[in-house]
């Protein structure tokens, strides 16, 4: 038997994501996953209202944080770890394959020397199978890579966080057109994310509501996903998988937050240093997406 943590969760819905703090009953630590700065692209302006709403679960719960864990870099909401680090402490963590977005996006964004692109502004970076405790809870990072080089999973005790890699049942699976995503690989960190117990629970990253379904939605199990994923369910096999997500690809939009949230997120959430008349400014490259 797994010991089985708490998990709180809390859906911004303008960006469509899942935060969760996930918690041990015995002990009262803490890891909050995937947080949400709030950000107002036509004012270029950021507000911490997501964020202190996990602050004020954590007070009221008396709980002690110990992780701020990012599944990986996001390209649809800013990250809040900093600001939430700064007011419950913990370390801040993502995989180590973060070198290489920083690296292609670093690039996009003709960062310059000053803009580190070994992961250091994290506290750790996972390797895969790295294991870790959320109090008495134990915890592994899986590297599954596909949606970008970097994404993790994380299981924290009978409970799997799967970040952008899969969606309800109802809904499907990651896009893999980012620079670094590939289709294959996706399904191949599906696949292993499936061979988990069934009865794990599956909390997942984001939510769009599909078609006839009139509520957000993020818990699940394994063996629902095994049974009814509509695009990777048993039985569907991997070339299969890779013509069906890559002609879904093709007839997506970027993300409208794309710009800004790696910028950021790519920095571990800490905004650019300001310029000379104290401001911060973030880049639009044309033309590079």
């Amino acid at each position: 038997m797994m010991p089985t943590p708490i998990v709180h969760a809390l859906f911004d819905e303008p960006t469509n994501t899942i935060s969760y703090v996930v918690h041990d009953p015995r002990t009262r630590a803490a890891a909050i996953i995937d947080s949400v700065l709030n950000f107002d692209a036509a004012a270029g302006r950021t507000d911490t209202a997501s964020a202190d709403s996990l602050i004020a679960y954590v007070e009221a719960e008396k709980l002690r944080v110990e992780w701020l864990l990012e599944t990986h870099v996001h390209a649809d909401h800013l990250s809040a770890a900093p600001y939430l680090q700064k007011r419950l402490g913990g370390k801040l963590a993502i995989g180590r394959e973060i070198v290489t977005v920083q690296d292609v996006f670093g690039n996009i964004f003709n960062e310059g020397g000053d803009f580190k692109r070994d992961g250091s502004q994290f506290d750790r970076l996972f390797n895969d199978g790295d294991r870790f405790a959320v109090g008495s809870i134990e915890a592994v990072a899986l590297h599954v890579p596909g949606h970008t080089p970097a994404d993790l999973a994380y299981v924290i005790g009978d409970a799997l966080f799967t970040g952008d890699t899969l969606f309800m049942p109802d809904y499907g699976t990651a896009r893999c057109d980012f620079p670094g995503g590939d289709a294959r690989l996706l399904y191949r960190s599906i696949r292993r994310l499936m061979d988990l117990p069934r009865a794990m629970r599956v909390f997942l990253c984001h939510d769009y509501k599909a078609p006839g379904r009139d509520r957000f939605m993020w818990e699940t199990t394994i063996g629902l996903q095994s049974d009814a994923n509509v695009h990777v369910h048993a039985g569907i096999d991997e070339e299969a998988f890779v013509a069906m997500r890559t002609a879904r690809d093709a007839t997506l939009s970027m993300p409208k937050l794309i710009l800004p949230s790696i910028q950021i997120n790519m920095r571990a959430g800490h905004l650019p240093e300001p310029e000379t008349n104290g401001t911060r400014y973030l880049r639009i490259p044309l033309n590079a997406l």
